[in-house]
């Protein structure tokens, strides 16, 4: 019975995004330990049932035999974008203070719409980061000159000195689990040691090896030689500046609602350590249409699978 409950609040989860599971996918994002036994024999209960719908290989809490087409031309588009995401991702590892690269968002779950973004996850040097994103951000520019703007999506920036998520639930855990590593070994792993909460949230989920990994970040003449300018106290009042700079750039868009392409409410929220979007927009959306879909599924149960506490 409860791998059931947890099976429904799993696939509820993915929904929103339009997305119907695998058997061993909907395991790995279980929020209780259970074998893929115990989890097939309550997806043929809960299918038999008439509450999941199985859409040939994949389950989902609507008959909808669409999804399942939309999921497997999303993944064919996400297989071909994804070594794109890998080379411009170690492109981006070479820059100025960058210790870790990697893919975010729907591509680090292996789908690609046909309007995707590369979402990428940017992990730098103590007290350098608004050096590194001002860096990036140069070449994120010069993307818009190829049309390729879409490729260099940087969302989401932390630096060494602060590794651990501030917001604990189910969209920043599945977030940082599926993160796919694109360079800096060393990096990464402390990311991940940072976040074992978001692995106990999902306590079945092993992370795929990926093909594409570089485990070092090798630093080009131009990273080595901007590290050395920067590296006492000219490069700290750099960085502090272009942090109070952005800060107040951004306050001014999100106080005027400006929107991006997909309507979006652009917003950041700067800090030393971090840049990362203004939970309160998408995620806080996310998090609310979750916890109505739960409460739709089990109008009786005590819901407590959006937030994790220690």
């Amino acid at each position: 019975m409860e791998t059931a409950k947890s099976i429904l609040k799993t696939v509820a989860y993915f929904d929103m995004f339009d997305y119907p599971l695998l058997a061993p996918e909907i395991r790995s994002f279980l929020e209780r330990s259970a074998t893929q036994a115990e989890t097939e024999q309550a997806l043929r209960q809960l299918v038999s049932s008439g509450r999941l719908f199985q859409l040939a290989e994949f389950y989902s809490l609507r008959n909808d035999p669409s999804l399942a087409t939309r999921r497997r031309a999303g993944n064919q588009r996400a297989a071909q974008l994804l070594g794109t995401g890998h080379r411009i991702g170690r492109r981006l590892s070479r820059f100025p203070f960058v210790r870790g690269v990697g893919i975010s968002g729907s591509l680090s779950k292996n789908y690609a719409d046909e309007s995707a973004d590369i979402d990428f996850f940017i992990i730098t040097s103590s007290n350098r980061l608004w050096i590194a994103r001002t860096l990036l951000h140069g070449l994120k520019k010069l993307s818009f000159l190829a049309g390729r703007q879409h490729w260099y999506c940087m969302n989401y920036f932390i630096d060494e000195a602060a590794l651990e998520m501030p917001e604990k639930n189910i969209f920043i855990a599945a977030e940082a689990v599926t993160l796919q590593p694109v360079a800096g070994l060393d990096a990464l792993s402390k990311f991940r040691t940072a976040n074992e909460w978001a692995f106990r949230f999902f306590p079945n989920y092993s992370q795929p090896d990926s093909p594409y990994f570089s485990h070092k970040v090798t630093g080009a003449w131009f990273q080595r030689l901007a590290e050395k300018l920067f590296a006492h106290r000219a490069g700290s009042m750099l960085d502090n500046y272009l942090m109070r700079l952005t800060a107040k750039r951004w306050m001014k868009k999100e106080r005027t609602q400006k929107k991006n392409i997909k309507g979006d409410v652009l917003s950041l929220r700067a800090g030393k350590h971090f840049a990362r979007p203004n939970p309160d927009h998408f995620q806080k959306k996310i998090l609310d249409r979750y916890t109505a879909s739960i409460a739709s599924l089990e109008p009786a149960a005590a819901i407590s699978s959006t937030a994790f506490s220690e």
